[in-house]
């Protein structure tokens, strides 16, 4: 007997790029069966008028282990989200893993290691300006590879966190990833908005070493500023002349981080001609509040660790980025407290399906699917995930195409964490973690260790 029977779906085939009615089973957390029908099992859940789809892949996340990120992502259908983003990671990797494989988590977890905060910090480089010296390089590649050897899935880089960084930094970094074999995402660096040297940078870094890249939340990066086309442009050479280049990106123009980091010194506010009246705190006692001067300069003296959210760019831009083939969506989601943060942490994929598929039209079911599932599974080279098949992990999430939406939204106007509408069952190894619309405070996910 089959332990969970999902019938009467339309359920989406993601190497096909196909929709087809059947019933998926479901034993001992893995699909069993896909087809149609009857299927004796211990709870059945009827999926009439639901997309049966792959449970989403969020390849640019901050969750690392913190349980409400963790609740907020499987709410919008993630069952595996890629942390250590932006060169930040756990300070030891090995504690982090044991913990999470000791306790379990709402959904799956795989990890990088970071170089722009966490190796940098590890080897003396308190100061983001500061260039590494070729001793500190050498130990960040040994700890890079012992991170590696634990399970990590490769190095990312947050180059606007670290603007010292020099080119050897980057390559060594790279190198590392190139022996691997793995893909390394890039918060690339940018002297202002409007510059779009950062890419021609990586891609050269890319051309040196072979690694692959994936350009990291790339309308953060971008938009606003009158480049985006330019900068897509540029990936689109690059691709067709062999760089394996990849990007994901958010639903959102609006990008938020620490207040503390290099992002937000005074002279990169005034260079990229950043207005405080066009930011607002997403965290600690003053969320909610737009910013000024004053304010501004108490959050960097006493709360340098809580979040800003600067408003910028248009809606299109999104879009034209989603629409590429080589891009995917993601939520850049952080670690923050229930009713702080940014609208990514609860709205992203939700909006993702709403806005590229049933509004604009952009992309079909199919694709859209695809791009949240197997394109990511593949991208990282996850075993078991992205597909809706017997043997494959059973992950699900089961969608409503009239329905869904997000309904989070800015902290000076709503709630950052308000859950989506659409979503009724989302299933992460075989246990409804969504059941029926209500989160069932699961702990089935498991830490995915990428193996050398």
């Amino acid at each position: 007997m089959l332990d969970l029977a999902i019938v009467n779906g339309l359920v989406c085939d993601t190497r096909r790029k196909k929709l087809f009615p059947a019933s998926v089973g479901i034993r001992d957390g893995k699909i069993a069966l896909v087809g149609e029908g009857p299927m004796e099992a211990a709870r059945t859940i009827d999926a009439r008028g639901l997309l049966v789809c792959p449970g989403f892949i969020d390849v640019h996340g901050h969750v690392d282990g913190h349980l409400y990120s963790g609740r907020l992502s499987a709410c919008q259908g993630i069952t595996t989200t890629i942390g250590g983003n932006c060169g930040l990671s756990p300070n030891s990797m090995k504690d982090f893993m044991e913990s999470q494989e000791r306790e379990g988590f709402p959904i799956h977890q795989m990890e990088l290691v970071g170089h722009s905060f966490t190796l940098r910090q590890q080897v003396g480089l308190d100061d983001p300006y500061r260039k590494a010296s070729p001793a500190q390089i050498a130990r960040m590649e040994e700890l890079a590879e012992e991170a590696m050897r634990l399970g990590a899935c490769g190095v990312s880089l947050g180059l606007d966190y670290s603007p010292g960084s020099s080119l050897a930094e980057l390559e060594a970094m790279a190198r590392v990833n190139a022996r691997h074999g793995r893909i390394m995402p890039v918060h690339t660096r940018l002297f202002t908005q409007a510059d779009l040297y950062s890419l021609y940078e990586l891609l050269a870094i890319a051309k040196r070493t072979g690694v692959k890249l994936l350009l990291s939340h790339f309308v953060y990066q971008y938009s606003g500023f009158g480049v985006l086309e330019d900068a897509l442009e540029i990936v689109d050479r690059a691709i067709a002349r062999g760089v394996n280049v990849r990007v994901d990106s958010g639903m959102y123009t609006d990008w938020a981080t620490f207040v503390g980091t290099a992002t937000f010194d005074e002279e990169t506010i005034h260079d990229n001609g950043l207005v405080f009246g066009d930011m607002v705190v997403a965290t600690g006692v003053h969320t909610g509040q737009r910013l000024d001067r004053e304010l501004y300069l108490e959050m960097r003296e006493k709360y340098p660790d809580d979040s800003l959210i600067c408003f910028s760019g248009e809606p299109w831009e999104v879009w034209e980025v989603l629409k590429k083939p080589y891009a995917m969506p993601s939520t850049d989601t952080g670690t923050y407290a229930p009713g702080q943060g940014h609208p990514q942490i609860a709205g992203s994929f939700p909006k993702y399906f709403r806005e590229m598929v049933l509004e604009r039209g952009l992309l079909s079911w199919e694709e859209a699917v695809y791009k949240a599932t197997l394109y990511p599974a593949q991208t990282f080279e996850i075993p078991g995930k992205g597909v809706l098949e017997p043997g494959y992990d059973a992950d699900l999430a089961l969608l409503n195409p009239r329905t869904i939406r997000d309904r989070a939204d800015f902290p000076d106007r709503g709630f950052p964490d308000a859950p989506p509408d659409g979503l009724p069952y989302v299933i992460v190894a075989g246990e409804p973690a969504v059941d029926g619309g209500i989160y069932r405070h699961t702990r089935s996910g498991r830490l995915i260790r990428r193996p050398i």
